[in-house]
């Protein structure tokens, strides 16, 4: 078997696994070690990789194709490049850190885990995905399970936010099926066969006109995804009414494929559209960013203060990608990893925090470094991240990004620039009020006092999200000439049209 099929192998025999398990304890024990060989497997693909590549100057390695469904030559084609390297280990650290932070989950354990994982294997089948069918297809096994996650697991009102998410992305679906279709009968533009391997279909020359219509069609199919402004409303009451493992996953993973499916699928196939929408869409960016960053200001409620930071970030890379150039797509990559790691590892602590507390609301808190000092220094690490500063992930993300976005010497995309450079003071605003509030100050409550410390799990849990931060920020290039190489032929096909 192939080394990338082994990414849906392993999910479901793990799901095959938990499907035997009686109780809370063996459903934990098969989801760890079910996501611990996904981990491994992840790093190993990592190393194979870079082999790989030493030897075979292919856009994607490891390929392996399939006929599935002759009548529509839809195929199983699947394969990497550096991008979706990067993407399968982000997802394998966030599915095993989620698994951990769920470690006391008691309510239905097996049918949790079961739809977590179901989750995590649509998002993996969809990264190693070339066919545009069947990367459609992951896609919506990735996007249903967040129906029962929130609808059962969820808090607050978990049916109204479980519905909305699920309406709201089932419609962007349905655009983006659309754009599939679109881009799938034009692929014959040269007289060859109707297909979905974007390889091939990114050798052909699609009408103009075709691309000016199906690509903003691809576009906010995807895009919606990942909170684009106007289709965000979905997430901040998504994420709110989740479980933490799940708001992990939500904005962690499944968020990103958002800004992967614009980069991989609308941009590169449709290049002329691209070229001939990229201003008004880089408006509805910069608008998020803002607006994203803005709104978490508002906001006293932990979740939908990360939710709404969340709505800023992915603005960024949205940004980051309709700038065109090899130096804002390598920040774009880098702020969707970053952010992911980032994101994961906030909504953890929420979690923690309001597992102790039985709050969210920053207002009601006060003085917790005193009492849980482990999870608030890790807080602050996050919101250090968050904020871009030297020496962690973020920082590299966003100077390359905002790098990449001064290479365009017009006045309309300085501005662009400019007005989303001004995003990073917003952010200091709410993260370093969120600090101030609900870590500084005197004790509030005396049963604080009385807080269990973060136990092993949790540890585990926050320190497999922080490492990458950490290792990400200090030694930045070698992930970045990773991405960047993969980034030559998108840079090629644009360079043609």
């Amino acid at each position: 078997m192939d080394i990338l099929t082994l990414f849906i192998v392993v999910p479901v025999l793990t799901i095959l696994a938990l499907v035997f398990t009686r109780d809370l304890k063996q459903s934990r024990i098969v989801a760890v070690l079910g996501m611990l060989v996904q981990f491994a497997m992840a790093i190993n693909l990592v190393f194979a990789y870079i082999r790989e590549k030493q030897i075979n100057d292919d856009i994607m390695v490891f390929t392996r194709d399939l006929t599935w469904f002759e009548t529509f030559n839809i195929h199983y084609a699947i394969g990497v490049d550096g991008i979706s390297v990067a993407m399968i280990v982000l997802a394998s650290i966030v599915v095993l850190a989620g698994v951990f932070i769920s470690w006391k989950m008691e309510d239905l354990p097996k049918e949790f885990f079961i739809s977590l994982i179901v989750l995590a294997t649509g998002v993996f089948g969809f990264f190693i995905s070339i066919d545009l069918f069947t990367m459609f297809l992951f896609y919506e096994i990735a996007v249903i399970p967040m129906y029962l996650l929130i609808g059962i697991w969820g808090s607050g009102p978990r049916e109204y936010s479980a519905m909305k998410l699920t309406l709201m992305l089932m419609g962007a679906s349905a655009l983006l099926l659309v754009g599939i279709l679109g881009i799938y009968f034009n692929s014959g533009a040269d007289g060859g066969q109707l297909t979905y391997n974007i390889l091939d279909i990114a050798r052909v020359n699609i009408p103009v006109d075709a691309q000016n219509l199906f690509f903003p069609i691809t576009f906010i199919g995807f895009a919606v995804l990942g909170a684009l402004f106007p289709f965000h409303t979905w997430s901040p009451d998504g994420h709110a009414s989740a479980p933490t493992a799940v708001s992990m996953l939500h904005a962690g993973v499944l968020m990103k494929l958002g800004g992967y499916g614009v980069f991989r699928v609308a941009m590169y196939l449709l290049p002329a559209g691209a070229l001939s929408w990229s201003n008004f869409f880089i408006v509805l960016s910069v608008i998020g960013v803002i607006y994203g960053a803005l709104a978490a200001v508002k906001q006293t409620d932990l979740k939908y203060i990360n939710a709404y930071s969340s709505v800023s970030h992915l603005g960024m890379v949205l940004f980051a990608l309709l700038m065109i150039n090899k130096t804002s797509w390598n920040g774009a990559i880098l702020q969707s990893l970053s952010h992911g790691f980032m994101t994961a590892l906030f909504f953890a602590l929420i979690g923690m925090i309001y597992g102790r507390t039985h709050t969210r609301d920053v207002t009601k808190m006060g003085g917790l470094l005193k009492v849980i000092p482990f999870i608030s220094l890790i807080y602050v690490i996050a919101g250090l991240a968050s904020l871009g500063l030297p020496g962690f992930s973020g920082f590299m993300a966003e100077m390359q990004i905002f790098v990449g976005a001064f290479e365009h010497p017009d006045m309309f995309h300085r501005v662009a620039t400019i007005i989303t450079v001004s995003a990073i003071v917003v952010t200091a605003v709410y993260i370093l009020r969120v600090v101030g509030m609900m870590l500084m100050g005197p004790v509030v409550h005396q049963e604080f006092f009385s807080f269990e410390k973060a136990t092993w799990y949790e540890r585990t849990g926050v320190l497999l999200l922080l490492i990458p931060i950490v290792f990400m920020g200090v030694t930045p290039l070698w992930l970045s000439d990773l991405i960047r190489d993969s980034l030559e032929p998108f840079i090629r096909h644009m360079a043609q049209v």
